[in-house]
Parts: C-alpha cells; sequence; structure tokens
C-alpha cells in the first residue's frame, strides 16, 4: 500500500499525530466540533517527510552525535543542527510528494494565498507545548513556492531553539517526524489568543483574551501590547485597551508586512465586549470537546471567528476532586512535609492508609481541605494562627481568599479543632501543654518505637502474597497507633510550643529576635541532627587512607563498598560507611514517598558528603561541633537569665524562663523522631513490597519490579491474588507522572483552580533583596552553592547552600555549610529545626530563590530578620 503525503484536513481527527502531527490532528479534530469555523486546507504528512529523509541518510548520523551533546554546549549545538538545516536545503522535495501537493492546491484554488505552518509529533503535548519551536509562514502563493516551504518548515524541526527545547525535555530527535499543514489564508480584522482558564492564576472559571489588529504575528513576536480580556460567567469583568501602534498584514508580493495603524484607531479596543463573550463561548465548547483548559489562536473575519489552532495548556495544576460543586480551598501537604516533587502511585496511596487525617491527590501531590477550618470565625483565628507561625505565605494566601468575602461561607462556630492533618493548636504566649520536663519521658517513647519497629521487621519478615498485604494492613493501623500515641504528641508540642514561648516572651521583655535558636543548639536526641554528625565520623574513618580517598572519587556504581576492601583502610571505610546505613539508610530525599531510592539501595548518594566532610573538616569535628554547641547555649542561658532577672519582677520572669529553658532542651530534640520512625517502617514495607515484587518478576506476571510503583498498594494487592498485570495501566501511569514531574505544586489552590503564592508584605528590607521566613539567627556572607540534588553537592569551606527544600535526609550536608536558603519550609520544618541546631544562618520560604540566586554568587543571609542581599 503506498503512503499517502496528503490528506484532507477535515480526515484527521485528534488520534492522528504520528501522521499529522501535533497541529494538523488538533485542527483536524477543531474542525470537526459543531459551530467551530477552521480554515480549510490539507496536511501533508509525516510520510513525505520521512520520504524526503531517506534521501539523505548523512542526517541520521548527525541526529546520533546531537543525542549525545550537553544541553548547555551551545556552540556544538548551534553547529550540528545548521549542518542539518543545510543538508536538507540541499536537496529537492521528491517528485511523488510535490505532485501530491499541487493535486491537492489545484482542487483548492492553487492561486489563492495559504498558510503554510509546521507541524511536528512532539507539538501541543501535554507535558510539552513545543510553541513557536518550528516555523510558520503566511501569505504564501503558487505551488513552487509551496513546495518549497514544505521544505522550510522541514528544515526547522532543526533550528537551533528546537533541537535545545528537544534536549532540555529529553525528547529523542530520531522520534519526531514533521508534518505541514497548509490553510486557506485568512485576512483578519483582528486576532489574538483565548486561553479557557486564566494563565496567571490558574483559574479554570475565567478566561483571558488578548487581542490586536491584523495577523496574530504582532502579538507572537511581541510588536505590540494587546488589549487584554478577562471573562467570567459570561461577563467582561476586566479589560486593558492597549495603544496598538502598529499591525502585521499581508504583503502584495506575499508574505507580511507592518503597517502603522492610523493614530485615531490605536486607542480603540480590537474587539467589541459582546465578541469577547462571544469568542469564550466558542472556546468553553472547544474546552468542552478536548476535556481540558485550551490555549487558542483565532482569527475575526467578517464578525466571525476562525480558529487557527488550540492546544493544551500544559502549566496548569489539576485540582482535587471533591465530589462536590462547593467553593474548596486546599494546601499543599508537600510544603509541609518538605517534599513538592510528585509521588508515584504506590507512594501517594501508602501516605493515604498511613496518614492521620484524610487528604486529597493532584498532579502526584497530596493537599487537605482546608475549607472547614475556615467556615468558622473562632476556628478560622487558631487556624491562621497555626499556619502563619509556620508559614506565612500559607496565611496570607488564605488571608486573600477570605477577603474576597464571596468564596468561604462563614457558619456559626464550632468546636476548636486541630490543624489540617491532626494536631493541637497553641497562640502566642500560650502555656504549654502540662507535661513534665523529664528526659525519661523521652527515653520511654524511643525505646517503645523501636520495639514497634523491630516487631514489625519480625512479623513479616517471611510473609508472601495476597498474605502479605493484610499483613501490612494490620501494620498500618500500628503505625498509626504509635504516631498518635498521646504521650508523644505531647511531647512534641511541649517543645514546640516552648519554643515560641520563649521567642514572643524574650522579645517582649528583653527584644531579644529568636533567642530559642541558641537556646536549642545541641539539644539531645535529635536524631536528625546525629545523623549528620555522625556522617562527620564516618569521615574521620576514610581521611587517614590516600587510597580509599581517590578510589571513592571515581566511585559511579552502588556496589562501591564491595570494592573498598582492596585498598589500604578499605575494611575500615565499608564497615563505617555501612554501620551509618545500618542506622540511618532508610533515609533518602523526598523520603515520604516510599518509591524512592533509600540511601541503601543508592549509597552512592553519600560518596560527595563524605568526600566534602573529608576535605572540610579535621578529626573529632562532630563531637566538637556538638559540645560547642551545647556550650553556646548554656552561655546564653546565662546572659538571658542575668538580664531578666534586672527587670521589675525579674526573678518571676527568670523562674519561668528557666522552666521554659528546660522544657525546650528536653522535648525539642524529639521533634524529630518520629518522622524516623515513619521512615524506618516505610522502609521495611518497601523491603517486603520489593520482595513480593520480585516474586512476580521471576513467575513472569511484571517485566521489572519497579513497575509496582504506578499501581495503589489496592492494584498491588489485586495483582498479587490474580497475578494478571494490566500493561496499558502501567504506561498511562508513567505518561501521567512525566507530567506531574513539569508542574510546580501551589501552597493554595481553590477549587477553582486558582493557586496563591501569599506575599510577605514587608517593608522593612533592603531594595532588591529576597524576603523569606527567619527560621535560624545570625547574618552570614558567602558563596551560594545552588543545589537541588544533594548527590551533586562540591562544598569549599564557607558556603551557603541554596536549594528548593530540604527534608531530614539533608541534614548531613548542613554540617559543611554557613547558611541555608530554600523555597519552601516553616519555622518548624525540619530543614528550619537542623538548622537551629547547627547554628546556621537560614531563610525559607524565599520565592524562586534557585532561579533568583546564581551558583557561586555572593550572598548574605539574614537569619534573624528573614532576608537574603545579592552581594554580586
Amino acid at each position: 500500500m503506498n503512503p499517502q503525503y496528503v490528506l484532507d484536513l477535515q480526515a484527521l481527527d485528534a488520534t492522528q499525530v504520528m501522521v499529522a502531527g501535533g497541529k494538523g490532528a488538533h485542527l483536524g479534530e477543531l474542525s470537526r466540533i459543531d459551530g467551530i469555523r477552521v480554515p480549510a486546507g490539507f496536511c501533508v504528512t509525516t510520510a513525505a517527510f520521512e520520504r524526503f529523509l531517506a534521501q539523505a541518510p548523512s542526517i541520521d548520523d548527525r541526529l546520533a552525535e546531537l543525542a549525545l551533546v550537553a544541553v548547555d554546549n551551545f556552540e556544538v549545538i548551534r553547529a550540528l543542527s545548521a549542518e542539518i538545516r543545510q543538508t536538507i536545503e540541499e536537496f529537492a522535495v521528491p517528485d511523488e510528494v510535490a505532485a501530491e501537493v499541487t493535486r491537492a492546491l489545484t482542487r483548492a484554488g492553487e492561486h489563492s494565498p495559504y498558510a503554510v505552518r509546521s507541524s511536528a509529533t512532539a507539538e501541543d503535548l501535554p507535558t510539552a507545548s513545543f510553541a513557536g519551536q518550528q516555523d510558520t509562514y503566511l501569505n504564501v502563493v503558487g505551488a513552487k513556492a509551496i513546495v518549497q516551504h514544505v521544505r522550510r518548515c522541514w528544515a526547522s524541526l532543526f533550528t537551533e531553539r528546537a533541537v535545545t527545547y528537544r534536549l532540555r525535555n529529553g525528547f529523542d530527535h530520531h522520534k519526531i517526524h514533521m508534518a505541514v499543514v497548509v490553510q486557506q489564508m485568512v485576512f483578519p480584522q483582528a486576532s489574538g489568543i483565548l486561553f479557557t482558564a486564566d494563565p496567571v492564576t490558574g483559574n479554570r472559571k475565567i478566561a483571558a483574551v488578548d487581542a490586536g489588529f491584523g495577523l496574530g504575528e504582532a502579538l507572537v513576536s511581541g510588536l505590540v501590547n494587546p488589549d487584554v480580556y478577562k471573562v467570567r460567567d459570561g461577563e467582561v469583568v476586566e479589560k486593558t485597551i492597549a495603544a496598538k501602534q502598529l499591525a502585521v498584514q499581508p504583503a502584495p508580493d506575499g508574505g507580511t508586512q507592518v503597517q502603522a495603524i492610523d493614530p485615531h484607531r490605536q486607542q480603540q479596543p480590537a474587539l467589541t465586549d459582546e465578541q469577547v463573550v462571544r469568542l469564550v463561548q466558542l472556546g468553553r465548547r472547544i474546552e468542552a470537546h478536548f476535556g481540558r483548559p485550551q490555549d487558542i489562536e483565532w482569527c475575526l473575519v467578517d464578525d466571525g471567528f476562525q480558529i487557527v489552532q488550540s492546544r493544551p495548556i500544559t502549566t496548569l495544576f489539576p485540582i482535587p476532586e471533591t465530589g462536590d460543586e462547593a467553593n474548596h480551598v486546599f494546601l499543599s501537604v508537600g510544603h509541609q512535609q518538605m517534599m513538592t516533587d510528585a509521588m508515584k502511585p504506590l507512594g501517594l496511596s501508602v501516605w493515604h492508609l498511613t496518614a492521620m487525617a484524610r487528604m486529597l491527590e493532584a498532579g502526584g501531590r497530596l493537599f487537605v481541605d482546608a475549607t472547614p477550618r475556615l467556615t468558622s470565625p473562632a476556628g478560622r483565628a487558631a487556624f491562621l494562627d497555626l499556619v502563619g507561625r509556620g508559614d506565612p505565605l500559607v496565611r496570607d494566601a488564605l488571608e486573600t481568599v477570605l477577603d474576597r468575602g464571596d468564596f468561604i461561607p462563614t457558619l456559626p462556630d464550632a468546636a476548636p479543632s486541630g490543624p489540617a492533618g491532626g494536631g493541637t493548636t497553641a497562640g502566642p504566649g500560650a502555656a504549654p501543654a502540662p507535661i513534665e520536663s523529664d528526659p525519661a519521658i523521652v527515653a520511654a517513647l524511643i525505646g517503645r518505637s523501636e520495639t514497634s519497629i523491630a516487631a514489625l521487621r519480625r512479623d513479616i519478615a517471611t510473609v508472601t502474597g495476597p498474605a502479605l498485604f493484610d499483613s501490612l494492613l494490620t501494620a498500618f493501623e500500628e503505625h498509626k497507633r504509635v504516631l498518635t500515641d498521646p504521650l508523644s504528641m505531647q511531647a512534641i508540642m511541649a517543645g514546640m510550643e516552648a519554643t515560641w514561648w520563649l521567642n514572643d516572651k524574650l522579645q517582649e521583655w528583653l527584644g531579644e529576635k529568636n533567642a530559642a535558636d541558641t537556646l536549642t543548639l545541641s539539644a539531645p536526641n535529635n536524631i536528625t541532627s546525629e545523623m549528620g554528625l555522625a556522617l562527620l565520623d564516618v569521615a574521620d574513618v576514610i581521611r587517614p587512607y590516600p587510597e580509599v580517598v581517590a578510589f571513592l572519587q571515581r566511585v559511579e556504581s552502588d556496589d562501591f563498598l564491595a570494592e573498598l576492601p582492596k585498598y589500604d583502610g578499605g575494611t575500615a571505610a565499608r564497615d563505617a560507611i555501612e554501620a551509618y546505613l545500618d542506622r540511618y539508610g532508610m533515609r533518602c530525599a523526598g523520603e515520604i514517598d516510599i518509591t524512592r531510592p533509600r540511601w541503601s539501595e543508592r549509597p552512592t548518594t553519600l560518596v560527595p558528603l563524605i568526600l566534602d566532610n573529608v576535605k572540610l573538616f579535621e578529626p573529632g569535628a562532630a563531637a566538637r561541633r556538638f559540645e560547642q554547641g551545647r556550650q553556646q547555649a548554656e552561655d546564653k542561658q546565662r546572659e538571658l537569665l542575668e538580664r531578666l532577672r534586672s527587670l521589675p519582677d525579674g526573678e518571676q520572669k527568670a523562674e519561668e524562663t528557666q522552666r521554659m529553658i528546660d522544657r525546650v532542651r528536653t522535648f525539642i530534640g524529639y521533634r524529630e523522631y518520629p518522622k524516623y520512625n515513619i521512615i524506618s517502617r516505610y522502609f521495611v514495607y518497601k523491603q517486603a513490597l520489593l520482595r513480593e515484587a520480585e516474586r512476580l518478576v521471576r513467575a513472569g506476571v511484571l517485566p521489572e519490579k519497579e513497575d509496582v510503583f504506578y499501581l495503589t498498594f489496592e492494584e498491588f494487592h489485586d495483582l498479587a491474588r490474580s497475578e494478571h498485570l494490566d500493561g496499558q495501566l502501567i504506561q498511562e501511569r508513567k505518561d501521567a507522572f512525566a507530567i506531574y514531574e513539569t508542574l510546580t505544586p501551589p501552597r493554595v489552590l481553590t477549587s477553582d483552580g486558582e493557586a496563591i503564592s501569599g506575599a510577605y508584605r514587608r517593608d522593612d528590607v533592603p531594595d532588591g533583596a529576597l524576603v523569606g521566613l527567619p527560621v535560624s539567627a545570625g547574618t552570614i556572607e558567602g558563596r551560594a552553592r545552588v543545589i537541588l540534588d544533594m548527590a551533586k553537592a562540591d562544598l569549599d569551606a564557607g558556603d551557603i547552600l541554596v536549594t528548593a527544600y530540604t527534608d531530614p535526609s539533608w541534614s548531613p550536608l548542613f554540617v559543611g555549610i554557613t547558611g541555608l536558603v530554600t523555597e519552601v519550609g516553616g519555622t518548624m520544618t525540619h530543614g528550619a529545626v537542623i538548622a537551629r541546631e547547627y547554628g546556621l544562618p537560614a531563610v525559607v520560604g524565599v520565592n524562586q530563590a534557585t532561579r533568583l540566586i546564581r551558583d557561586g554568587q555572593r550572598i548574605r543571609v539574614h537569619g534573624t530578620d528573614g532576608y537574603v542581599e545579592l552581594l554580586s
């Protein structure tokens, strides 16, 4: 059967992306929607492109070279791209392809003007739009010219910008082909873009229209500012009319030209309000057909709208499903847990089964519905105070919604409730929970936890098949029982509330900011800070052996521990690392997702940190640092108590403060232990589940054991019973996860889809400074190291860590830095606690810190006042 080189647009639909490219397939689908007008035309299919490439085999060699080029190697990308385009220009379009194009033009009107538009197979996708990466040619007349422009579109697949875009987004050059859409040219009075959801806020109920005179290229190229309209519920609710001095119009000899707009028309709107509302109605019809918000290019011709493109808006964050039409406000669990990455289905479902509160999913992330906490005025105040202490941006975002007055209803006061996700509330200066400041309480809690984990390991060590899942469900109930132990909750809150009390009262009485930051240095029983110091001890074992250090510097494989004994000192080094992994190997970045690789599974993650410790520290650094922090805390305590005694009622203030210091030093370290307990249990669950996955691989049921990560716990259970795998479901989940990984979750999200970031609303910081939340006192100046992957750390003395978020797994890195800046965090999140523990000035919640601060830039971190200065 001969390949079809040309297909009419109306013969295409959305399933034919591999034939017609993204644009062609979408235009074909659009032409099928009732009431939607699409300019007539045809598509030169990918088969024609493949036929053309067959006469230029050298292109394959250049593509193979491109696949190996680093994305930042711009010179090589530029040279190879230019070479491929030149090769394409050297060959004529095959006769049979040119003939089919000519026949199609003869049927449609050969001497009419046409738009010739690139349509790649990796275009207008949910994961990447590829907008503007390939070329479009307007007002092309005559068969010969159109055939030449088809070839130009093929060549545009290999522009430098298109090649770089594919490299950055992980697309294989060999697997992307180009179709070309040829459509009858329309000459509009106005044109522009319609977003069926607000592209800035994400609000699905607000449509945004950009409009200008003439062809849309004036807007796309940035030649003019558009008129901007916002439409909600069939009404224009906001509009800005721009001064439109220029327009792009068709040129008499083909192509386009820029023309000046008559001064009397420049301030006139490109569309009437009635036209805008009518356009949005068409957009809603298109959105309903495709099932998701759309980015639509339109033209106004004789008071009728024609649609020339529609693609999904790829940047919108999905909305959690509640099953009702009421208004809801959702809070991101990831921002509380310091893990804003997308989670795989097994990770999400295990977190659901072990969490203390009902959670909702969207975009591979977890959310809690805060709406019930906001409807009651009394409960609302306590809730806002609690979340504001943790993250002022969340509080501001919630207040932004509440101030509108029409989104969250106010209901009669109910009984006071705790924070979203469980717990209790405490306001400024509130009396801490009644608990004795006795270290034996913490020791007993830790002992009970370790006994429970040992029992878990023993009970499921040999259980397989469906019975394993029943055992795990029982283990999950024990998991929740341990986490909700009243004494454990009391101990955690005692430490947190004592911290708040000290900061509030000592600032009130003495003008001392964040006094608890120093008073909590080297507090006992902090499992996370101990983890960082313990890696210093590992470095002490390795440092005397140059052969071991040299070997670790070239390690790439995770089986390196077996190789260590070949080198002088290697056995001692292996034993030290394995002992560390026995204690802490269940940890990893993003550890709340059970599917993430643990240090025990990927020990190479620790190698850069060990090498940094070898380089930056002298022997015995761990003990010295702990003792130094303890001494600083003692000195600060002594100083504060002396100052308090000089005040009116000073003895009483000093006695009360002493009790709070004893309380905070007794319990604040335990604040880190429940997370360690969770992750310890998670690793046991994971090992058992992977053993079951390996059994299914051996039975020929699963291709790869990690495929179970894309099943929920319940689906994995069903698979163990039926031994029948739905491979299509696995692939769909992998595709969805790839999309979720590209999204950034908001702190606060409404049921309308509006993502609300919140603001600090401060005027007490220098111009140009980046504002955040102060979580660990002090000021430090140094080189910024922007690190997104802990395994790629390479620190020098005095470096300041800048990263997106830090969960407990990052704490070993803290021993080698002098300050901390993160995009996500709160006063009592793990990174903040450990920063205080190590005495690191820290500012968290700095919006876009990893983008605004350059790696290697000199910065000054004001950990007491909560801002970062950019110095160079």
